[in-house]
């Protein structure tokens, strides 16, 4: 599943957040790739425990717990704690990688399965040229160059790079999600129903097949789900 969710910061969030990463204590963000990510990673990275870091991990999961699509395509069991990075100048660039299927919170160590890959843009698209995230997939890649603001989701088992930015700057949010329906195939189908299920209700109201298919839908994910 590729999702583009449009708007999950508002224009204030957005100018909240710019204006703590602008004097933010940004390190090199080898240090969190492992070893063979570590050797085509060129970027740099807010510390998980520096002031703006802490100040912006609430806003941002605040934020999605405002976006029903989101949810909807994720079910969400754990969110890993949403990191910040920034591309520019000479760490301007991430190549090809595929993201750990294993990643650990920082506060407290729990394990966290990573079923969904997240990239929320805080850079408006013109502020910048280059840094295109490609996610390969069939029957070519795909790029994405999103407005500030607007959050893209796609799975985690796919290779994937931001290119180089030649001018300006590029920051944006990344975190991880495991969702509590660990098959890709199944969340597409929960999410397609859910999305038909939403507009049938808005087009003809409650009716007694809206509820039928919604007990169905319920059904299968009390079938499918972990939690």
């Amino acid at each position: 599943m590729l999702l583009k969710v449009p708007d999950v910061l508002t224009p204030d969030e957005l100018q909240q957040a710019r204006h703590l990463l602008a004097t933010a204590p940004w390190t090199d963000g080898r240090a969190s790739a492992g070893s063979q990510a570590a050797l085509v990673k060129n970027n740099a990275q807010l510390p998980h425990a520096c002031d703006a870091a802490r100040a912006l991990r609430p806003m941002v999961l605040a934020a999605l717990d405002r976006q029903l699509a989101f949810f909807s395509a994720c079910l969400p069991k754990r969110v890993l704690a949403p990191q910040f990075n920034r591309y520019g100048g000479g760490s301007n660039h991430y190549g090809n990688h595929v993201d750990s299927a294993i990643r650990y919170q920082p506060d407290n160590g729990q394990k966290v399965r990573t079923d969904l890959s997240c990239t929320l843009f805080l850079s408006e698209p013109q502020s910048y040229d280059g840094g295109e995230l490609v996610i390969q997939d069939t029957p070519e890649p795909q790029r994405f160059k999103l407005p500030a603001g607007h959050l893209l989701l796609y799975p985690a088992d796919r290779v994937h790079q931001v290119t180089p930015v030649t001018r300006g700057e590029r920051l944006a949010c990344f975190f991880w999600v495991e969702s509590m329906v660990r098959s890709g195939a199944q969340r597409q189908l929960l999410f397609d129903m859910d999305t038909a299920l939403l507009q049938l209700r808005a087009e003809h109201g409650e009716n007694a097949a809206t509820v039928a298919l919604t007990g169905t839908y319920h059904n299968l994910l009390r079938m499918w789900a972990d939690t």
